[in-house]
C-alpha cells in the first residue's frame, strides 16, 4: 500500500479560501455602497443644474425687458422635473418667483424652489437705459 503525504500537495486550504470570500464579500459590499452615493449625487447634481438653467432663463428674460416696464413682482410659474416651464402648479416640480426692487438701479431678484427645500436665487442690479 502506497501513503500520499499531504505535504507535497499544493493548493489553498479552506480557511484560506474563507477569508479570500469574505474579503472579497466585504470588497463588493464597499462598491456597491459607493455606487448608491454616486447615483443619488448625480440626481442631485442633476435637480440643481435644471434649478440654476430655470433661474437664469427668467434672470436673462428680466434683463432684455424694457427698464421702465420692469414689474416690481410676476406671478410665480411652475415647471416639471425636467424643466418644462407651465402656468399651472399642477404636476410641477419647480416653482419660479421672481422681483424687482429699487428705481434706479434695480435689483433683480429670481428664486427656484423644489420639494426638498431647497433654493436657487439669482439676485443682479441693472442700471437704466
Amino acid at each position: 500500500m502506497v501513503k500520499k503525504s499531504m505535504s507535497g500537495q499544493k493548493g489553498f486550504t479552506l480557511l484560506e479560501v474563507m477569508i479570500a470570500v469574505f474579503l472579497l464579500a466585504v470588497a463588493i459590499m464597499g462598491a456597491a455602497s459607493l455606487t448608491t452615493s454616486v447615483i443619488k449625487s448625480n440626481s442631485l447634481s442633476q435637480t440643481l443644474t435644471t434649478a440654476t438653467t430655470l433661474a437664469k432663463d427668467k434672470m436673462e428674460e428680466q434683463k432684455a425687458a424694457n427698464f421702465t416696464a420692469l414689474p416690481t413682482a410676476g406671478s410665480p410659474d411652475y415647471a416639471t422635473a425636467n424643466g418644462t416651464v407651465q402656468a399651472s402648479a399642477s404636476g410641477s416640480y419647480y416653482t419660479r418667483t421672481w422681483g424687482v426692487a429699487g428705481t434706479d438701479p434695480k435689483t433683480i431678484t429670481v428664486t427656484v424652489t423644489w420639494p426638498t427645500n431647497r433654493t436657487v436665487q439669482l439676485r443682479t442690479i441693472r442700471a437704466s437705459d
